[in-house]
């Protein structure tokens, strides 16, 4: 077997588009549906009510939507660095490539990009997932990027993550990606809850649900946080350091606990302070005037209300 400028010629040069993942999509489509379904149903609802509705439904799967989505995306911590580097094993031949590193709750993406994308007679666009949640074997899907002859870069910054490298960030972010995403698919079950008490009603109720919620999603980024606290090793690539910062995922994140606390303090206080604007946000004066409407005035017949007595209350028919 020859090598044919620095590539094996029997391995496929394989690529995994993971900008989007499989489930993301699923989970963005079944929202969408639900929202549309909605907004097909919105015109029969009258007067003001019909925002009130429209942006209590809407501000709520939006938040069902990125609690589930964030599960799967891979930006969570995001990293790039530009180097002039090796490109394959065995060949001398450099490459002026941008390296990135995209790493989320259920692994690491590693993006290599040409600049320009087409050098040395190849176009370098690589985006290759390696996965480490429970279930999936990290060190195969590495073993498996080495036999398919990845790029030099890839394999090395994919390597800084197995559970073989005395860098031991493996362990720590496959740990914490998992106690992350428990804890927002408990934040899911109680935003599940909190819609529920809503259409019961049972508002203030609602209103501390939606404070759960907000608590626990809090709680998946302190949890996926844990990983700073240990130092992390450099990523040397040429002349250039690969530093990690927080990405889009977690920031979203934030602002959706954020949301979700400001959302479930208004209710609980209205609730407290103004009830009858709470209920009218959430369409309810119709019903509470029904609740405490006063029974009309009734006219009786004592005609026929006397041939319905039994003859032992004849004082009784006198007296109406």
């Amino acid at each position: 077997m020859t090598l044919f400028d620095g590539v094996y010629p029997f391995y496929p040069q394989q690529r995994k588009a993971a900008g989007f993942d499989i489930r993301t999509i699923i989970v963005i489509v079944v929202f969408l549906t639900l929202a549309c379904s909605f907004l097909l149903i919105i015109p029969g609802i009258r007067g003001r009510a019909r925002l009130y509705w429209t942006l209590r439904v809407l501000l709520s799967l939006f938040v069902g939507v990125v609690i589930v989505v964030v599960q799967f995306t891979g930006d969570w911590e995001t990293g790039w660095v530009q180097a002039n580097t090796s490109y394959k094993s065995f060949s001398r031949a450099q490459v002026d490539v941008d390296i990135g590193l995209h790493i989320g709750l259920a692994g690491v993406n590693v993006t290599l990009r040409g600049n320009p994308v087409h050098q040395i007679n190849e176009t370098i666009n690589y985006n290759e997932h390696f996965p480490w949640n429970f279930g999936a074997d990290y060190d195969r899907s590495y073993s498996e990027g080495l036999e398919k002859g990845l790029p030099s870069p890839i394999l090395y910054v994919a390597e800084k993550f197995s559970s073989q490298s005395p860098c031991a960030m493996h362990r720590q972010y496959r740990i914490a990606g998992h106690y992350a995403s428990a804890m927002l698919w408990v934040a899911f079950c109680t935003w599940i809850i909190s819609n529920i008490l809503f259409s019961m009603p049972v508002l203030v109720y609602g209103g501390y649900m939606l404070l759960v919620t907000g608590a626990f999603t809090i709680f998946s980024l302190l949890s996926f946080s844990t990983v700073r606290n240990s130092p992390m090793c450099l990523i040397q690539i040429g002349t250039g350091t690969l530093h990690v910062v927080y990405g889009g995922s977690f920031w979203l994140v934030l602002a959706i606990g954020l949301l979700c606390f400001v959302a479930g303090i208004t209710i609980v206080a209205m609730h407290h302070l103004n009830l009858d604007l709470l209920k009218a946000f959430f369409d309810l004066r119709e019903d509470k005037a029904e609740e405490y409407q006063e029974m009309p005035e009734v006219f009786i017949n004592p005609h026929f209300v006397g041939k319905g007595l039994s003859p032992s209350q004849p004082s009784e028919i006198n007296s109406i």
